[in-house]
């Protein structure tokens, strides 16, 4: 199959869009196990609550997801860190192994509950701004992605800079390189990882207000997104800021080429063969050192 040369460019743009969306989900996934060292399994069910959060916040309130977002990010922040100090952490008794089946069985509750409460019905939102397109050359570009783009790199830059600037983000980092030794200095972990857990809930929030103009929300829809999310973390490296915003990227146009050239429907086909060379080739990922 030879393609053109606008088509490849057109391919690779979209790719470098969507992959902007996929790096806000993986953001957080990779901040909780940098900090927690564990894998949240609750991420993809707290993604659908946030859609379903943007949703009803522009049908019941007429506020639409580009404004809600400074609203529901501060909102599944502070239920992220709730969630963290008063159900996760007391559940588990602090043991990684039971954090898992903790995390594991509330976003059973949380599918199962949007499920009784919203049933199954697909769900979308009519604005004229997800129709809209940004002419560039002879690339037709969704406003929708292109806005999502910058904010991945505004969230991700806003990010680093209060993780490397501010105490607590020093504290956090401290926590993710040593806990004991950080414990010691009298940080208190128990509020980082309720921090830390905010923040990953709060860019799945942020994710959510992006991505709901040009998609649709149903009680599973998080789950494919998360799929994705964890080969961007384990491609651009476990606990990296940086590489889960790389990772989305590469992620995004290897799913847009793969797509472009055996179909839409095979679309993720590549993504996973890029998981599994990772683990065989380079497992600490792009950015991640070797343990």
């Amino acid at each position: 199959m030879i393609l053109s040369p606008d088509i490849l460019v057109q391919a690779v743009a979209n790719g470098l869009l969507t992959g902007a969306i996929y790096a806000l989900i993986a953001l957080g996934l990779t901040l909780i196990y940098g900090v927690l060292h564990i894998i949240n399994f609750a991420h993809g069910a707290l993604l659908t609550a946030a859609l379903f959060a943007a949703f009803y916040a522009d049908r019941g309130l007429g506020i639409d997801p580009w404004l809600s977002v400074f609203a529901l990010a501060p909102a599944f922040f502070a239920l992220g860190y709730l969630l963290q100090r008063m159900v996760i952490w007391p559940a588990s008794r602090g043991e990684d192994r039971a954090i898992l089946l903790v995390t594991l069985g509330l976003a059973v509750m949380i599918e199962n509950g949007l499920l009784f409460n919203f049933r199954s019905d697909t769900r979308t939102i009519d604005h004229p701004f997800g129709f809209a397109v940004i002419e560039l050359g002879t690339m037709l570009l969704p406003t929708t992605r292109v806005v999502a783009f910058f904010a991945a790199l505004a969230v991700t830059a806003a990010l680093g800079l209060f993780l490397a600037l501010t105490d607590t983000g020093r504290a956090i980092r401290a926590v993710a390189k040593e806990r004991l030794g950080a414990e010691l200095s009298g940080v208190d972990v128990a509020h980082i990882y309720g921090v830390t857990f905010g923040l990953g809930t709060a860019c799945l929030a942020v994710a959510a207000c992006l991505l709901l103009p040009s998609f649709y929300v149903t009680p599973q829809v998080g789950n494919a997104f998360v799929l994705v999310a964890f080969t961007i973390v384990v491609l651009g490296g476990m606990g990296s800021v940086p590489g889960a915003l790389a990772g989305g990227f590469v992620i995004g146009i290897v799913e847009s080429m793969t797509g472009l050239i055996y179909g839409e429907t095979l679309g993720q086909l590549g993504i996973f063969i890029i998981f599994i060379l990772v683990l065989l080739v380079r497992p600490q990922g792009l950015f991640g050192a070797k343990a």
